[in-house]
């Protein structure tokens, strides 16, 4: 789950991170109080969208030499003109792709005097099975771009998760950021503070770009992006109602009310396969016959026909679907279930595109004979070489 900076810096600020003062816009008419609220004469409006590269993205509705989705503005009159323009605008960034996101939310933030820009952040390192930070001196700045062109300018320090952070890593995390006198001396709060609401929230992502050192020399948390690991959601109640559901794609949020692992993705063959492996492989052949798939979709060991017949109302549901793969290879899965699951959702629906089922493994045969009884215009296929080069030339007329 992910949520808003605003969110983010509030939850952080329960920790005793240190922020800027700031007021969150969720309608324009608050717009003009929310500004007054801050002291100035620096202010900052920030679009508030569930996407990175919002400074430099552009708006759809907007002239193309437009200021970004996050606009310094030196006077209140020029703060309340600016998020005036872009409250209720669709904002395209790098992460949004084409369609991007419309600003439903801002956030007014008071000017900050800034020294120099660091990247910070905390995440779990699957290669040492760490909560690790990244440092950097290159705030501010893309990340990738700074790992792909400087790399020796990020530095990693894995925290051993029996003993917490320790002295010693703060140290690292000091020297790595090159800080000294007072901002030094504020890491040695501040560091041990983020890791506490990483490990405490659940969090899976928590990003700060960028923690600032100002002028008078002390750490200040300028931006946060935070995600959260759904898995541990049921013992951070409390956080659910940080959820904007209109930031969500409507079909990855209808799969999540049936447990299925969903991801929408630009292809146009829709996928509907049970374990993550067998999933990414069909994905990856469909690629190889030269089609996209349309989602990543997993319908567990576990499915049942109900669950089964809402992932296919899913599927269908995409306009830019022309055609669907259902490959399944029953283990704990059996093979009947999700054919009663497909003929269950096509006679809901109906089947406007060309169907290609593989079935294989447990209660195969009886899976096999429902399809074939259900007088459905489905094409068989022996197996997931021959699933793909069918759906594919299906598709491709």
């Amino acid at each position: 789950m992910n949520i808003h900076e605003y969110q983010a810096k509030k939850l952080l600020e329960g920790f005793g991170i240190p922020i800027s003062k700031g007021e969150p816009v969720l309608a324009a008419s608050d717009i003009d109080s929310a500004v007054d609220s801050m002291p100035g004469p620096v202010y900052v409006v920030k679009s508030q969208i569930h996407a990175g590269g919002r400074g430099k993205g552009t708006f759809k509705e907007l002239a193309a030499d437009a200021k970004g989705g996050v606009r310094v503005s030196f006077s209140a009159d020029e703060a309340k003109a600016n998020a005036h323009e872009m409250f209720g605008k669709t904002l395209v960034t790098q992460q949004t792709g084409p369609a991007g996101k419309q600003v439903n939310r801002l956030y007014i933030e008071d000017g900050a005097d800034i020294e120099t820009e660091l990247y910070l952040s905390i995440l779990v390192d699957r290669e040492t099975s760490l909560f690790s930070f990244v440092a950097s001196t290159e705030g501010g700045m893309d990340i990738e771009a700074v790992a792909h062109d400087t790399p020796e300018k990020i530095h990693t320090v894995g925290i051993d998760t029996l003993k917490g952070i320790t002295d010693a890593d703060v140290e690292k995390l000091n020297k790595a950021f090159e800080l000294t006198g007072v901002a030094a001396e504020d890491g040695k709060t501040l560091f041990p503070a983020l890791y506490k609401a990483f490990v405490e929230s659940d969090m899976s992502l928590l990003e700060v770009n960028p923690l600032v050192v100002l002028k008078d020399g002390h750490l200040r948390v300028l931006d946060a992006k935070v995600s959260f690991d759904g898995n541990a959601m049921f013992r951070q109640a409390a956080l659910a109602d940080l959820r904007d559901e209109t930031e969500e794609d409507e079909k990855e949020l209808e799969a999540s009310k049936y447990d299925l692992a969903y991801i929408a993705l630009d292809g146009d063959i829709g996928c509907m396969v049970n374990g993550a492996g067998l999933a990414m492989a069909t994905m990856d052949i469909i690629k190889l016959y030269g089609a996209e798939p349309a989602n990543f979709l997993d319908v567990g060991g576990g499915a049942t026909t109900e669950k089964v017949t809402a992932a296919f109302k899913i599927i269908t549901s995409d306009p830019n679907v022309k055609g669907i793969l259902v490959n399944i290879f029953g283990g704990i899965m059996r093979c009947d279930v999700i054919a009663q699951g497909v003929v269950q959702a096509v006679q809901d629906v109906g089947l406007s595109v060309p169907l290609v089922v593989r079935l294989e493994g447990t209660k195969v045969k009886e899976g096999k004979d429902i399809i074939n009884n259900s007088d459905l215009n489905v094409i068989a296929a022996d197996d997931l070489d021959d699933a793909a080069q069918k759906i594919v030339k299906a598709v491709k007329g």
